[in-house]
Protein backbone atom coordinates (compact mmCIF):
# COMPACT_ATOMS: atom_id res chain seq x y z
CA UNK A 1 0.00 0.00 0.00
CA UNK A 2 1.96 3.17 -1.05
CA UNK A 3 -1.04 6.11 0.58
CA UNK A 4 -3.45 5.99 3.44
CA UNK A 5 -5.73 8.97 2.87
CA UNK A 6 -6.28 10.01 6.40
CA UNK A 7 -9.61 12.46 6.87
CA UNK A 8 -11.49 12.92 10.12
CA UNK A 9 -15.18 13.57 10.72
CA UNK A 10 -17.20 14.57 13.01
CA UNK A 11 -20.94 14.83 11.88
CA UNK A 12 -20.10 15.50 8.31
CA UNK A 13 -22.49 13.35 6.35
CA UNK A 14 -22.92 16.47 4.39
CA UNK A 15 -19.99 17.24 3.00
CA UNK A 16 -18.27 14.10 2.86
CA UNK A 17 -19.60 12.22 -0.14
CA UNK A 18 -17.57 15.41 -2.30
CA UNK A 19 -14.88 14.77 -0.22
CA UNK A 20 -14.47 10.70 -1.36
CA UNK A 21 -15.83 11.23 -4.43
CA UNK A 22 -12.32 13.34 -4.97
CA UNK A 23 -10.83 10.60 -3.58
CA UNK A 24 -12.14 7.97 -5.58
CA UNK A 25 -11.23 9.83 -8.84
CA UNK A 26 -7.54 10.07 -8.32
CA UNK A 27 -5.29 8.69 -10.98
CA UNK A 28 -2.75 7.81 -9.02
CA UNK A 29 -1.47 4.54 -10.07
CA UNK A 30 -0.27 3.48 -6.67
CA UNK A 31 -2.74 1.68 -4.69
CA UNK A 32 -4.35 3.32 -1.55
CA UNK A 33 -6.90 3.45 0.80
CA UNK A 34 -9.05 6.18 2.31
CA UNK A 35 -9.52 6.07 6.42
CA UNK A 36 -12.18 7.61 7.59
CA UNK A 37 -11.95 8.06 11.43
CA UNK A 38 -14.92 9.19 12.90
CA UNK A 39 -14.72 10.88 15.51
CA UNK A 40 -18.33 10.42 17.65
CA UNK A 41 -20.29 11.60 15.01
CA UNK A 42 -24.22 11.67 15.78
CA UNK A 43 -25.44 11.40 11.86
CA UNK A 44 -24.24 9.20 8.87
CA UNK A 45 -20.67 10.14 8.57
CA UNK A 46 -19.77 6.51 9.14
CA UNK A 47 -22.77 4.83 6.95
CA UNK A 48 -21.66 6.94 4.32
CA UNK A 49 -18.06 6.33 4.67
CA UNK A 50 -18.76 2.71 4.39
CA UNK A 51 -20.94 3.33 1.34
CA UNK A 52 -17.73 5.06 -0.66
CA UNK A 53 -15.59 2.11 0.50
CA UNK A 54 -13.52 3.96 2.42
CA UNK A 55 -12.04 2.41 6.56
CA UNK A 56 -13.96 3.70 8.91
CA UNK A 57 -12.32 3.83 12.78
CA UNK A 58 -13.89 5.08 15.10
CA UNK A 59 -12.08 7.62 17.70
CA UNK A 60 -14.23 8.36 20.70
CA UNK A 61 -12.21 11.02 21.83
CA UNK A 62 -13.35 14.73 20.48
CA UNK A 63 -10.55 16.32 18.91
CA UNK A 64 -9.06 16.70 15.50
CA UNK A 65 -5.18 15.80 17.05
CA UNK A 66 -6.85 13.14 18.42
CA UNK A 67 -8.88 12.08 15.01
CA UNK A 68 -5.65 12.35 12.89
CA UNK A 69 -3.07 10.14 14.98
CA UNK A 70 -6.00 7.20 14.95
CA UNK A 71 -5.68 7.31 11.49
CA UNK A 72 -2.34 7.64 11.51
CA UNK A 73 -2.17 4.04 13.62
CA UNK A 74 -4.41 2.24 11.75
CA UNK A 75 -2.86 3.39 8.41
CA UNK A 76 -1.13 0.88 6.09
CA UNK A 77 0.61 2.74 3.62
CA UNK A 78 3.89 3.96 3.38
CA UNK A 79 2.77 7.48 3.39
CA UNK A 80 -0.24 9.20 5.28
CA UNK A 81 -2.15 11.99 3.59
CA UNK A 82 -3.96 14.18 5.72
CA UNK A 83 -6.92 15.75 4.16
CA UNK A 84 -10.58 17.13 5.82
CA UNK A 85 -14.04 15.80 5.14
CA UNK A 86 -15.04 19.23 3.46
CA UNK A 87 -12.45 19.06 1.03
CA UNK A 88 -12.53 18.54 -2.90
CA UNK A 89 -9.21 17.10 -4.24
CA UNK A 90 -7.80 17.43 -8.02
CA UNK A 91 -7.09 14.52 -9.49
CA UNK A 92 -3.37 14.32 -10.07
CA UNK A 93 -3.23 15.00 -6.11
CA UNK A 94 -2.05 11.81 -5.46
CA UNK A 95 -0.03 10.86 -8.26
CA UNK A 96 1.91 14.84 -7.80
CA UNK A 97 2.64 13.82 -4.06
CA UNK A 98 4.20 10.36 -5.16
CA UNK A 99 6.36 12.07 -7.73
CA UNK A 100 7.49 14.33 -5.26
CA UNK A 101 8.43 12.45 -2.64
CA UNK A 102 9.84 9.92 -4.79
CA UNK A 103 12.50 12.70 -6.23
CA UNK A 104 13.34 13.52 -3.38
CA UNK A 105 14.06 10.31 -1.11
CA UNK A 106 15.28 13.13 1.92
CA UNK A 107 11.94 14.43 1.86
CA UNK A 108 9.73 13.33 4.77
CA UNK A 109 6.89 15.35 3.89
CA UNK A 110 5.03 17.57 1.31
CA UNK A 111 2.48 19.95 1.68
CA UNK A 112 0.85 22.14 -0.63
CA UNK A 113 -1.75 25.03 -0.43
CA UNK A 114 -6.05 25.26 -0.19
CA UNK A 115 -8.63 27.82 -1.80
CA UNK A 116 -11.65 27.97 -0.55
CA UNK A 117 -15.35 27.57 -2.16
CA UNK A 118 -17.11 30.84 -2.58
CA UNK A 119 -15.37 32.54 0.63
CA UNK A 120 -16.14 36.19 1.30
CA UNK A 121 -13.11 39.05 -0.04
CA UNK A 122 -10.98 39.00 2.76
CA UNK A 123 -11.35 35.27 2.78
CA UNK A 124 -10.06 34.65 -1.09
CA UNK A 125 -7.09 37.47 -0.45
CA UNK A 126 -5.65 36.78 3.17
CA UNK A 127 -5.08 32.99 2.44
CA UNK A 128 -3.93 33.61 -1.39
CA UNK A 129 -1.46 36.12 0.52
CA UNK A 130 -1.05 33.80 2.87
CA UNK A 131 0.50 30.89 0.83
CA UNK A 132 2.50 33.25 -1.07
CA UNK A 133 4.64 34.20 1.33
CA UNK A 134 4.92 30.03 2.29
CA UNK A 135 5.93 29.60 -1.24
CA UNK A 136 8.43 32.49 -1.63
CA UNK A 137 10.29 31.55 2.09
CA UNK A 138 10.44 28.31 0.55
CA UNK A 139 12.10 29.01 -2.77
CA UNK A 140 14.73 31.56 -0.87
CA UNK A 141 15.17 29.41 1.71
CA UNK A 142 14.22 25.81 1.73
CA UNK A 143 11.64 26.14 4.08
CA UNK A 144 7.98 25.72 5.13
CA UNK A 145 6.49 28.13 7.48
CA UNK A 146 3.34 26.97 7.56
CA UNK A 147 0.92 24.32 6.49
CA UNK A 148 -2.80 23.41 6.19
CA UNK A 149 -3.90 20.39 7.80
CA UNK A 150 -6.22 19.46 4.83
CA UNK A 151 -3.31 19.12 2.15
CA UNK A 152 -0.21 17.40 3.63
CA UNK A 153 1.34 14.15 3.39
CA UNK A 154 4.15 12.12 4.92
CA UNK A 155 6.40 8.94 5.15
CA UNK A 156 4.71 6.94 7.55
CA UNK A 157 8.23 5.08 9.22
CA UNK A 158 10.04 7.75 11.52
CA UNK A 159 6.81 9.95 11.94
CA UNK A 160 6.63 11.47 15.25
CA UNK A 161 3.14 11.57 15.86
CA UNK A 162 1.03 14.18 16.69
CA UNK A 163 0.17 16.11 20.22
CA UNK A 164 -3.18 15.28 21.31
CA UNK A 165 -3.28 17.50 24.42
CA UNK A 166 -3.73 20.24 21.34
CA UNK A 167 -6.79 21.07 20.07
CA UNK A 168 -6.90 23.67 16.97
CA UNK A 169 -3.22 23.98 15.49
CA UNK A 170 -1.84 21.08 16.80
CA UNK A 171 -2.49 19.30 13.56
CA UNK A 172 -0.60 22.36 11.63
CA UNK A 173 1.33 24.31 13.59
CA UNK A 174 2.52 21.60 16.12
CA UNK A 175 2.79 19.13 13.18
CA UNK A 176 5.36 21.57 11.02
CA UNK A 177 7.50 21.86 14.01
CA UNK A 178 7.68 18.19 14.69
CA UNK A 179 8.10 17.49 10.99
CA UNK A 180 10.87 20.29 10.05
CA UNK A 181 12.52 18.40 13.12
CA UNK A 182 12.07 15.16 11.85
CA UNK A 183 13.68 16.25 8.03
CA UNK A 184 13.14 18.33 5.13
CA UNK A 185 9.40 19.50 4.28
CA UNK A 186 8.47 20.13 0.90
CA UNK A 187 6.09 22.89 -0.64
CA UNK A 188 4.45 22.18 -3.76
CA UNK A 189 2.37 25.60 -4.54
CA UNK A 190 0.82 23.73 -7.23
CA UNK A 191 -1.18 20.88 -5.34
CA UNK A 192 -3.57 22.70 -4.90
CA UNK A 193 -6.87 21.20 -3.20
CA UNK A 194 -10.28 23.83 -2.34
CA UNK A 195 -12.25 23.43 1.04
CA UNK A 196 -15.31 25.03 2.59
CA UNK A 197 -15.38 28.79 3.52
CA UNK A 198 -18.20 27.47 6.36
CA UNK A 199 -15.42 28.71 8.87
CA UNK A 200 -15.55 32.28 7.76
CA UNK A 201 -19.39 32.42 7.83
CA UNK A 202 -19.30 34.66 11.08
CA UNK A 203 -17.45 37.22 9.48
CA UNK A 204 -13.82 38.98 9.65
CA UNK A 205 -13.51 40.09 13.09
CA UNK A 206 -14.98 36.26 14.72
CA UNK A 207 -12.39 34.82 12.15
CA UNK A 208 -9.29 36.73 13.37
CA UNK A 209 -10.14 37.15 17.25
CA UNK A 210 -12.15 34.00 18.26
CA UNK A 211 -11.16 31.35 15.46
CA UNK A 212 -7.47 32.06 14.97
CA UNK A 213 -6.91 34.55 18.15
CA UNK A 214 -8.35 32.03 20.75
CA UNK A 215 -8.93 28.81 19.53
CA UNK A 216 -5.55 28.42 17.54
CA UNK A 217 -2.81 30.26 18.61
CA UNK A 218 -4.02 30.82 22.20
CA UNK A 219 -5.10 27.57 22.47
CA UNK A 220 -1.86 25.81 21.36
CA UNK A 221 0.14 28.07 23.34
CA UNK A 222 -1.18 27.88 26.83
CA UNK A 223 -2.31 23.89 26.14
CA UNK A 224 1.15 23.24 24.93
CA UNK A 225 2.53 24.85 28.12
CA UNK A 226 -0.32 23.28 30.98
CA UNK A 227 -0.04 19.53 28.89
CA UNK A 228 -3.47 19.82 29.22
CA UNK A 229 -6.91 21.01 27.35
CA UNK A 230 -7.51 24.14 28.98
CA UNK A 231 -8.65 25.78 26.08
CA UNK A 232 -10.38 22.97 24.25
CA UNK A 233 -11.85 22.74 20.44
CA UNK A 234 -14.10 25.30 19.28
CA UNK A 235 -17.81 24.64 18.53
CA UNK A 236 -18.16 22.76 14.90
CA UNK A 237 -19.27 24.86 12.27
CA UNK A 238 -22.10 23.23 9.59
Amino acid sequence: MRFSVVVPALDEARTLPGALESLLAQDCAQPYEVIVVDNASRDDTAAIATRYGARVVQEPVRGVCNARQAGVLAAHGEVVVSTDADTIHPTDWLSRIDAALRARPEVVAVAGPCRYLDPPWWGRLFPALGFAGVALLHRLTGRVGYLTATNVAYRRTGFPGYDTVLTQGGDEVDLLRRLSAWGPVLWDRHNVVTTSARRFRQGLLHTLVISYGYYYLASGVVNRMTRRRVIGSAPAIR
